[in-house]
């Protein structure tokens, strides 16, 4: 029992005394030290809240709302996060106005595929922050066994995927694509297929795993674009201050009648309408980093622009 209660007061007291020496430390050793406190603090919530989560996931499923459990944790780690170190998502909808309906609509789209871009471990916190109900992530499948974590993501129907194996990763998504369309439940995926760390609006190349699964399910692509958030974290040069960071979710990419054939064309219109929207989030938001706005008309000359940039 000591050690349990050890285990839970070591984060908070380590916290309190970076924070505490960092006023008296240089300016530089006083960032280190509030980049640790902050390091510290959003894992040790991470780690409580997936406790929670556990739970919390097997409680919805005996009531028959299983699908609940992610959207549930993850606003559970937005608001323990923002009141612990002030740092939030505001979502919001695309000022593009398009028959598919607005950005804000887009996120209630279920069954959908939702992508993202993916800049950091700060990324847990913008899905706890733009989360949908219904709604599940993928993940590497070691992660099935860390503990807490992964014990929780086993639980709240995570789509575990086996990246060095194409058989099994395949057969990950044939299941998630059967299950999209006989319970609606939406899948979120980071294209990226990993952290960029970028200092300015910048995606890498897009993994093509998603389309698949969108075309095969033919269920709605929904983007949704993280404006970069280098000034609030930095996490190559160990730095971060409060702030708020803004995301829009875009308007859905319809996939009715679309084959693998078209998964191409499908990528690349959904990462030259992710391009456009972060450069312009993120100029909007003050992290720009010198990146002009793009035109708004969507023209040949300027996605190919675009994807230079990228």
């Amino acid at each position: 029992m000591h050690w349990f209660l050890w285990l839970l007061a070591t984060p908070p007291a380590l916290v309190m005394f970076l924070r505490l020496i960092s006023f008296a430390l240089p300016a530089r050793q006083a960032q280190l030290a509030s980049f640790y406190a902050f390091s510290i603090t959003g894992f040790a919530l991470l780690i409580a809240c997936a406790f929670y989560g556990m739970f919390a996931s097997i409680a919805l499923r005996l009531v028959g709302y299983g699908g609940l459990s992610q959207w549930t944790v993850g606003r559970a780690f937005k608001w323990t996060m923002w009141l612990a170190t002030g740092i939030t998502f505001r979502v919001s909808g695309s000022m593009k106005a398009t028959s598919g309906g607005n950005g804000e609509d887009a996120l209630k789209e279920r069954p959908a595929v939702f992508v993202g871009n993916h800049q950091t471990e700060l990324d847990v916190l913008m899905l706890g922050c733009m989360f949908p109900q219904y709604c599940s992530v993928t993940a590497k499948s070691s992660l099935k066994w860390a503990p807490f974590l992964g014990w929780f993501m086993a639980l709240s129907k995570t789509v575990f995927i086996d990246r060095a194996n194409r058989t099994t990763a395949r057969a990950a998504f044939d299941t998630a694509a059967s299950t999209m369309t006989t319970t609606r439940q939406s899948v979120f995926i980071f294209p990226e297929g990993t952290r960029s760390y970028a200092s300015s609006p910048t995606l890498l190349p897009f993994k093509k795993g998603a389309f698949h699964l969108a075309v095969q399910a033919q269920v709605p692509i929904v983007p949704v674009v993280c404006a970069n958030y280098n000034h609030v974290l930095d996490v190559k040069g160990k730095r971060v201050r409060p702030g708020v960071i803004e995301v829009t979710a875009l308007p859905p990419i319809p996939t009715k009648g679309l084959k693998t054939e078209d998964v191409d064309a499908l990528v690349q219109r959904t990462r030259d309408a992710m391009m456009e929207e972060l450069i312009r989030l993120s100029h909007v938001s003050g992290a720009g980093n010198g990146e002009p706005l793009p035109r708004a008309s969507g023209a040949d000359s300027e996605r190919k622009e675009l994807r230079k940039r990228a």
